[in-house]
C-alpha cells in the first residue's frame, strides 16, 4: 500500500476504471446480462475507492454544485447528482467548451454573454467588427447590447441560497439508498 497525501484523490490511481465507457456514459439500452454484471462491478470497485477518498465530502459538493460532471463522480452517477440537486434546489448550468473555444457554426445562436464579453474586451472596435467576429448580424449584436443594458438598469435578482456541504451530503445519502424525501411536519 503506498502512502497517499491527503489532498490527493484516489480515484487518481484508478483512472481507468473511471474514465471506462461504462461508468462514464452508462450501459447501452439492450445491455445484456453478462454487460450488467460486469457494471455493477466496477461501480462496487469505485465506491469502494471513493469511500476511501480524503476529498470524498469536497468533492461530491463540486460534483452537484458547483460542475455538471459526467461519469460517476464521489460514490453518484449523473442520475443520481441531478435527483440531489433537484432535492436541494440547484441549478448547475452545462459548460459551453464551444463558446471558451472560441468556436461558431453557421446557424447556431449566439451566447449573450459573449457578446457582452467581446463588447467589454474591445470597447473600441465597432459593432460590425464584433457581428464579423461571431459570425452574426449587426442587430443581433446589437440586441444583446440592449439587453445588457436593460439588464444593467434592472434590480438585481436575489441570489440563489446555495447549499452547504453537510446538506448535499445528507440528500446525497438519502438518494444514494434509494430515501423518498423527508416531507416537514
Amino acid at each position: 500500500m503506498t502512502d497517499r497525501a491527503a489532498d490527493r484523490p484516489s480515484c487518481i490511481e484508478f483512472a481507468d476504471l473511471y474514465q471506462h465507457p461504462v461508468l462514464d456514459e452508462g450501459l447501452p439500452a439492450g445491455a445484456s446480462g453478462d454487460d450488467r454484471r460486469q457494471a455493477a462491478m466496477m461501480v462496487r470497485k469505485a465506491e469502494n475507492v471513493c469511500q476511501g477518498c480524503p476529498l470524498l465530502t469536497s468533492c461530491l459538493y463540486d460534483a452537484v454544485v458547483k460542475h455538471d460532471v459526467s461519469g460517476y463522480v464521489a460514490q453518484t452517477t449523473p442520475r443520481q447528482r441531478a435527483e440531489i440537486r433537484r432535492r436541494l434546489g440547484v441549478t448547475v448550468t452545462p459548460e459551453d467548451l464551444d463558446t471558451l473555444a472560441g468556436v461558431t457554426a453557421a446557424g447556431r445562436q449566439v451566447d449573450h454573454d459573449e457578446v457582452v464579453r467581446l463588447r467589454r474586451a474591445n470597447p473600441d472596435e465597432s459593432l460590425e467588427t464584433l457581428a464579423h467576429r461571431l459570425g452574426c448580424s449587426l442587430s443581433t449584436v446589437k440586441r444583446h447590447l440592449r439587453r445588457a443594458r436593460a439588464a444593467a438598469s434592472a434590480a438585481p435578482a436575489p441570489a440563489p441560497r446555495v447549499p452547504t456541504p453537510d446538506e448535499v451530503v445528507a440528500v446525497a445519502r438519502e438518494v444514494v439508498s434509494g430515501q423518498r424525501p423527508r416531507v416537514a411536519a
